[in-house]
């Protein structure tokens, strides 16, 4: 049986996010996993760490890859990234997922498209559909 090398990996800072969302490694513990199911993503596992003061880093790992989180709640701010691989997981349904529920008031992205050869950068459609 032949794989493809074929992959999309979304990277998102997202600014002007609520404290008490970013500050909750529980919280984003749930979201992110409910991101990765919403984009149809295998979660294998979930690693947490809440940081004194403040602050939270979450990454479920993915049988197609990962989709991480880190958090500077003092800042409003957000590192996200997703990346899988194949053509049946869309990692921008996850992102789109984590923008619904996080409302930054401002976000700039990268997708890559990869294990095609050169990289390709673009950036993506950030559509934020409404999850329910």
């Amino acid at each position: 049986m032949e794989y493809s090398t074929f992959g999309r990996h979304v990277a998102v800072d997202m600014w002007g996010v609520d404290f008490e969302r970013l500050n909750s490694a529980e919280f984003l513990q749930t979201q992110l996993v409910d991101a990765a199911e919403a984009c149809g993503a295998t979660v294998l596992s979930v690693q947490a760490k809440q940081f004194e003061p403040q602050g939270a880093t979450v990454l479920v790992l993915l049988s197609e890859s990962h989709l991480s989180i880190h958090t500077y709640p003092e800042r409003g701010f957000a590192a996200v990234d997703c990346y899988t691989c194949g053509e049946t997981v869309d990692p921008q349904l996850a992102i789109d997922y984590l923008v619904s529920i996080l409302k930054p008031e401002k976000t700039f992205a990268k997708k890559l498209v990869r294990g095609l050869g050169e990289m390709q950068v673009m950036t993506p459609d950030m559509k934020v559909t409404e999850f329910v």
